[in-house]
């Protein structure tokens, strides 16, 4: 089955090469900032009023599944683990996920913390975060 997903805007991000796999919440490198295309803004309304957002993005930038289900995170020094254990980029599909504290919204443009993204990722979806979402970590 073909799935076929079109981008809504962009991510921008200091990261040009190389981006962290986990999402830096207070990272000074910044700014982030998701940018909706024009014909989305409106569906921005009211989003203010939530602290965090769910940001989904294309990793277009990937190396590509190499068929392995085994990751080598950086913090394990050379450990493994599971791939689904693991926020590593190389993914069966290229999907990458982030929570993000939501600065402020200008236009069509949202402000947020920290993102794994490359700078001009295409931005794939964009969901407000609920305490419900956190009920597993609680």
């Amino acid at each position: 089955m073909k799935i076929v997903y079109n981008s809504i805007g962009v991510i921008h991000s200091p990261y040009l090469d190389m981006a962290p796999f986990q999402a830096i919440e207070d990272d000074p490198k910044g700014p982030f900032i998701v940018e909706l295309d024009e014909q989305y803004a409106s569906g921005l309304k009211n989003l203010d009023k939530y602290k965090y957002v769910i940001v989904l993005f294309h990793i277009d930038r990937a190396k590509g599944y190499n068929g392995s289900n085994i990751a080598h995170p950086p913090s394990m020094n050379g450990g493994t683990t599971g791939l689904f254990a693991s926020r590593s980029p190389n993914r069966p599909n290229e999907i990458g996920i982030d929570v993000a504290r939501l600065l402020r919204i200008e236009g069509n443009k949202v402000f947020t913390s920290g993102l794994s993204a490359l700078d001009g990722t295409p931005l794939l979806d964009i969901k407000p975060y609920i305490s419900l979402d956190r009920k597993e970590l609680d």
